[in-house]
């Protein structure tokens, strides 16, 4: 079987070789062969990597990535694993999204302001902010109360 050094495994990955060493050093990734102190891969270390990529891109941290790849951890299966952590994730999500709407809302009702000055701007901006916490209170006041 071919190997790979590690700039091909970079240039196919999509990835610097700066960031294969770093997943190495914090164990994602498994330490390769060395040929005359190259680093040589099998091709399956891409699939692997690919890995890694998704786990970012659906925004695990290093730290929750090591904890799908433990591979010592045998009496978990990596499904039960990452659905674990993707149910925490999904809640962190859904915060962000309320966080970014209730800015959105913020930043569109505050297009409406026609303060001209400082002090009737700042009342303005304190007078949203208070509208959107008590409708916030009055929508977890009726959800508790059904």
């Amino acid at each position: 079987m071919t190997e790979l050094t590690i700039s091909e495994v970079a240039r196919q990955a999509g990835v610097r070789a700066s960031a294969i060493r770093y997943y190495e050093s914090v164990g994602l990734l498994p330490a390769p062969r060395r040929v005359s102190g190259q680093r040589r891969y099998q091709a399956d270390i891409l699939r692997r990597l690919a890995f890694i990529q998704t786990a970012q891109a659906v925004g695990f941290s290093i730290t929750e990535m090591q904890t799908l790849l433990r591979e010592l951890d045998g009496d978990i299966p990596l499904s039960t694993r990452w659905q674990s952590l993707a149910q925490q994730k999904l809640a962190e999500v859904e915060s962000l999204i309320h966080q970014a709407q209730t800015m959105k809302q913020m930043l569109e009702n505050g297009l409406h302001c026609h303060c001209s000055d400082l002090e009737q701007c700042i009342n303005c901006v304190i007078k949203l902010h208070c509208k959107e916490r008590i409708a916030n209170r009055k929508e977890l006041l009726r959800v508790f109360n059904e």
